[in-house]
């Protein structure tokens, strides 16, 4: 009886794999996608509306104090540490319950978090806030991505998760650009908003809470929206649950057929594994007796550590950082919000072509562009041209390398422990977030006391860089190859 019924699971992981289009309803990646918008929206939301934050709720006297990086730091370093909590003990649960039930969950959480931080009223109750919405955030990601994983097609893994992670560039842009409309004073464009609310008024002192309360909004729509999504075939299939499995397939398969003619052939049958009775034990198990899954836990895992150093200093502090070289806060958040540009630029080239290359490949096109725009926005001085330039090709290459490697990290294991292997290798990554924040932030302060220079603004952008260029000799040197392939041949 379970030699045919795993005979059955691998003909329907077959019928599968063989379609070739996203099989489902295009509604459930915009589904998908709104969570993802909130997701981006609170992991930059805080980048232009933190300085108003220290200046009216910690008192902060002076809006390019190098105080303001020097709070942020703790602040993102706990946010992340929420992200870690969520990601390595809530999104391991989907591999025992499910995908769905925990998006739902996760969704949940994320929103009070956000609501929390409208509300709080001294820097204890915001670090406590920012560190809720972190844990529903860390363990969103990553069920996101194992979900999406498992149901695109071969050729499109990269595809659809970039698909999706254009609504990631849209939430960043309505979380920058809300904040320069809401928390900064009006000054003549391009060097800040004429109509920006932050000035005067009520704006002035809670525009920062207002953008958290839409946040708040903006996960209550993502959390209804998802019930109507359906579970993850190859979940179901690993919880020997065939009959429910198939009818999503079937439904898959229809829509391809109406849309193509005919199916390509069945690829060959490989039997899944399948246990009823799965624990996160089992998947740590899974994961840590494997050499093979060793291996790749420990590539991934420094890669995203090393990764996100550069990513969540210029995410979440480019406008402080250049606050405090000397940058007027309109101009500073002008930048960062023009350099959106850039982030949204990332999904649309990642959906042509990013399953053309080896996901590796493209941690190195990432990250010169990276240094290329950090260059630039140091070199500007007052040509503000040049510094939207560079901020554009700033966003551009600290964005790159991510949804491709949202790809690859959750093709690297198998289906019984794929979101406790992504969980693990994304969630212990974001250590390096906080690490290197308040790291820049440190350094900043000890430096801007001699003045700044030119020189000091091209010393703060490589080191950030430097971060990102030891994430890619990572995944270059020893990175394992898994585009175009089938799941189950990646990750047995």
């Amino acid at each position: 009886m379970a030699e045919k019924a795993a005979v059955k699971a691998g003909e329907v992981i077959a019928r599968m794999d063989r379609i070739p289009i996203w099989g489902l309803s295009y509604i459930f990646i915009g589904i998908l996608g709104i969570g993802f918008l909130f997701t981006f929206y609170d992991i930059f939301d805080i980048n232009v509306s933190f300085i108003q934050t220290a200046l009216t709720l910690f008192h902060v006297s002076n809006p390019t104090s190098p105080q303001i990086p020097a709070l942020l730091g703790p602040i993102v370093l706990l946010n992340l540490v929420g992200y870690i909590i969520g990601a390595l003990i809530l999104s391991p649960i989907s591999d025992v319950i499910g995908r769905r039930r925990m998006l739902m969950i996760t969704m949940i959480i994320t929103g009070l978090g956000s609501l929390y931080n409208a509300l709080a009223n001294n820097y204890v109750n915001f670090l406590v806030a920012r560190t809720i919405t972190g844990i529903g955030v860390g363990a969103d990601l990553a069920i996101v991505n194992t979900y999406i994983g498992e149901v695109a097609p071969i050729n499109g893994r990269a595809r659809y998760t970039s698909l999706v992670f254009l609504f990631s560039t849209l939430g960043a842009a309505l979380g920058i650009w809300l904040g320069l409309f809401l928390t900064t004073p009006s000054a003549p464009f391009p060097l800040g908003l004429p109509f920006a609310l932050g000035g005067s008024g009520f704006f002035a002192v809670n525009g920062w809470r207002v953008m958290y309360g839409i946040g708040a909004l903006l996960t209550l729509i993502g959390l209804l929206l998802r019930f109507s999504l359906p579970e993850s075939p190859r979940w179901l299939i690993s919880k020997g649950k065939l009959t429910e499995a198939e009818r999503i397939v079937e439904v898959m398969e229809k829509k391809a057929t109406d849309k193509l003619g005919n199916l390509p052939p069945l690829p060959n049958i490989i039997q899944p594994y399948i246990a009823e009775r799965y624990s996160y034990l089992d998947a740590l198990k899974t994961i840590f007796s494997s050499s093979l899954y060793i291996k790749r836990f420990g590539i991934l895992v420094s890669m995203w550590l090393f990764g996100y150093m550069t990513v969540y200093t210029l995410a979440a502090g480019l406008t402080s950082v250049l606050a405090s070289l000397g940058f007027a806060p309109p101009e500073a958040g002008m930048i960062a919000a023009i350099g959106v540009i850039g982030f949204i630029l990332v999904p649309i080239t990642t959906f042509f072509v990013g399953d053309r290359l080896e996901r590796k490949t493209w941690t190195v096109i990432s990250v010169v562009f990276t240094i290329i725009g950090g260059l630039l926005i140091a070199i500007a001085g007052t040509n503000i041209a040049l510094s939207f330039l560079g901020s554009i090709i700033l966003f551009y290459g600290f964005n790159l390398w991510v949804p491709i490697s949202y790809a690859w990290t959750a093709e690297s294991f198998p289906t019984r422990a794929r979101s406790t292997g992504f969980a693990l290798c994304d969630g212990v990554g974001h250590i390096g977030g906080g690490i290197g924040i308040i790291a820049i932030s440190s350094f900043i302060g000890s430096l801007i006391a001699s003045g700044v220079t030119t020189a000091l603004a091209i010393e703060v952008f490589l080191l950030i860089a430097l971060f990102q260029v030891i994430s890619t000799i990572i995944a270059i040197a020893i990175g394992h190859r898994s585009a175009n392939k089938r799941l189950d041949e990646v990750s047995p």
